[in-house]
Formats: structure tokens, sequence, C-alpha cells
């Protein structure tokens, strides 16, 4: 049962992840933290993290991730066929078509109506990991804030936008410096 439960959740997240990446991340939370209550936020959170520093997509790489947490070897083969499936089928469909049609106004209207969706549903979900960063994932208050997190996300975001910092470095880095920032004694 629990294969059938992977497979169809990771199947939604495949068929439904209109432009990828970021995108895919309220899919995914809303499959693994609310419908099913597999992770926990701040394991969603962890997940999404250290999907991105591993190569390949973040829904193929979060599918693997919470089929093994779920049901071992098996269940990151079932979750992660689940979650490529729609995406063999419907881009043998979609090269067939544009190919055919790529020419036609009509089909460039739809592909640029889509695009404000995409950077919605981006913003969404990268407000909500900001909360959860910022906030622990409790109530928004200023007693509450954690000011590593915030130093954090500020340093990386100015290295990343400003320097243009490789983002694996800047992650490294990120990541070293909140490790010694945990484990001095306040």
């Amino acid at each position: 049962m629990i294969y059938l439960q992977l497979f169809l959740s990771f199947l939604q997240v495949g068929l439904f992840s209109i432009g990828g990446g970021y995108a895919t991340m309220p899919l995914i939370q809303n499959q693994v933290v609310e419908l099913h209550p597999w992770l926990t936020l701040q394991e969603f959170t962890d997940l999404i993290t250290i999907s991105q520093m591993t190569p390949g997509p973040i829904a193929v790489n979060s599918a693997t991730f919470v089929g093994i947490r779920i049901a071992g070897i098996p269940g990151a083969i079932v979750a992660t066929l689940g979650c490529i499936t729609p995406a063999l089928i419907l881009v043998s469909l979609l090269a067939f078509v544009y190919n055919k049609y790529k020419d036609i106004s009509v089909l460039q209207n739809v592909l640029s109506c889509l695009r404000p969706v995409v950077v919605s549903l981006i913003l969404g979900a990268g407000l909500s990991i900001l909360a959860l960063v910022l906030f622990n994932g409790q109530t928004p208050d200023v007693q509450v804030v954690d000011w590593i997190g915030t130093g954090s996300f500020v340093v990386a975001f100015v290295l990343l936008r400003k320097f243009k910092w490789n983002p694996i470095l800047t992650m490294c880095l990120c990541g070293a410096a909140e490790l010694v920032l945990h484990l001095l004694p306040v």
C-alpha cells in the first residue's frame, strides 16, 4: 500500500509540476507534509536543501529521498518512477506537437501566459521557506527570530546576487559558518 501511495503522490508531483525546479516545491510540500505526514515542515526544508545540493531535478531528488525514508530502496525506485513517468510521456507528446505547430501564434501566447503562474508558485514556496528560516516555524514575532539563519540568508543573498558567487560554494560557506556559530557556547 505504501508503494502505491508513494507512486501516486509523486505521479501527481510529476504530472502537475509545470515550470519544474522551484515551482514543484509547493506540490511536493502538499504531498509529503500536508496530505501524507511523511515529513515535518523542518524536514521538508532540509529535503529541499539536500535536493538542491545533489545533481538532478529537485522533484526527482525529493522523490528518491522521501521514497528511501518511507520504504527503503524499493520505495525510492517507486517514488522516482512515479515522478518521471508523466514527464516521459508528456515531453514525448509535446515535442511532437511543438515541432509540428511551433510557428502558430496561439501556442506562443499560451506559453507566455504560463510564465507569471510559475513565478507566483516559486514566490509562494520561497516565502514559506523564508518564514520558516526567520521564525523557526513559529508565529512571526521579533522575539523568535533566528538571527543566525537571518544573517546567513542575507550573506548568501548578497554573495549570490551582487558578487555572483558559485551557489555550491555559497551553501558550503554558509553551512560551515552556521555550524561554527551553533557550536560556540552562548
